[in-house]
């Protein structure tokens, strides 16, 4: 994409790639930790789903980011102590979360609507893991 951004933007831009990778990260960590075959898959999808999501945000920043691995070594554990019930909702809610903040970038970036649109069918794609 050859969009000049405001240095608004660009942040914004570059957090959304983040939370995206990040989000990879976990899905991928959690699908390795899950015992439900049908969560290990869904998981799985999700990561490639979130994979995707930060290349939209990745042509726009035109930077490599890493993922940060907290949230990848948090919500497994957390899901080996308090089990698919507790977590899933949680995991759910900053899907829809992430939805909601994606909203405000619609004008300036089109592209972010498919992304906003996944982040509302991940959040009804885990809950339905239930």
């Amino acid at each position: 994409m050859s969009k000049t951004l405001t240095k608004k933007q660009m942040e914004e831009c570059l957090t959304a790639q983040q939370g995206e990778l990040d989000a990879v990260y976990l899905y991928e960590k959690l699908a390795k930790r899950v015992k439900d075959e049908a969560d290990k898959i869904a998981f799985t999808r999700l990561a490639g789903d979130e994979a995707r999501h930060a290349e939209v945000f990745r042509k726009y920043t035109n930077k490599e980011l890493k993922p940060k691995i907290t949230k990848g070594l948090v919500v497994p554990l957390m899901y080996s102590v308090l089990g698919k019930k507790k977590v899933y909702p949680v995991i759910a809610k900053a899907e829809y979360d992430a939805a909601d903040k994606y909203k405000h970038l619609l004008s300036d970036f089109p592209e972010v609507k498919a992304v906003m649109n996944d982040e509302v069918h991940h959040g009804d794609a885990v809950k339905g893991l239930l």
